[in-house]
């Protein structure tokens, strides 16, 4: 799974690398977590726009918006399948922008952290599903983070990965004519290894009320 990410790039950075609008700003974050508000990117027909959503999908006809809290990421193998995504992967796909995610690895009854990146340092984007949900007056826009199967990076720490799209699949991916399931599913791979980098951070990373610089500082190597 994918459960914990950061966005700390300057946004005219990340419009000017993914090319989107956007007319706000937006905060560095460094832990950002489930249920939180996060930028993504979607095509609206006149071009890609940056919009915030709730990490967390709701599906349309859900009655209870908590139902977002366990639907925070979708497995690529089955997304096309499962009633609560189907419809949004021929639809509502999004792109979500981060600078690393993590994850943590088991050891014995402990639990270490490791927070995963480009070599580049460079921010990348995530393939996400997005939705609208409405009840009772209230209305909520909500995403998920599609997973995959680990490659040599990921696979040392969790047996997940998030789908990581490079830039040359952007435009498929947010094309809202594109709703052929079995060309979408071939995008939704594991990454190139060797573009990827990994090391253990600090567990305050545990807490979604911690935030800061220090999260993502390594503590030793990999």
């Amino acid at each position: 799974m994918c459960g914990r990410f950061s966005l700390f790039e300057d946004i005219g950075s990340l419009k000017e690398q993914f090319q989107f609008d956007f007319s706000d700003d937006i905060d560095p974050r460094y832990n950002i977590a489930p249920g939180q508000d996060i930028l993504t990117v979607i095509d609206n027909g006149d071009g890609r726009i940056g919009t915030r959503m709730r990490w967390g999908f709701i599906p349309f006809w859900a009655d209870d918006e908590k139902i977002g809290y366990r639907m925070i990421n979708a497995r690529a193998e089955t997304v096309d399948e499962k009633a609560s995504f189907k419809h949004a992967f021929k639809q509502r796909r999004c792109l979500i922008l981060t600078d690393g995610f993590y994850e943590w690895k088991k050891d014995g009854k402990q639990k270490q952290p490791y927070r995963f990146g480009m070599k580049n340092k460079k921010p990348f984007v995530l393939a996400g599903l997005w939705e609208n949900w409405s009840k009772d007056g209230k209305d909520i826009t909500s995403c998920t983070i599609i997973t995959t199967s680990p490659n040599d990076v990921t696979g040392k720490i969790h047996d997940r990965m998030p789908v990581i799209l490079s830039e040359d699949k952007l435009e498929i991916w947010l094309d809202r004519s594109m709703d052929q399931a079995q060309k979408l599913k071939k995008l939704l791979v594991p990454y190139d290894a060797d573009s990827m980098e990994a090391y253990p951070v600090s567990t305050a990373i545990n807490s979604a009320k911690n935030e800061g610089m220090e999260l993502i500082a390594p503590i030793n190597s990999l």
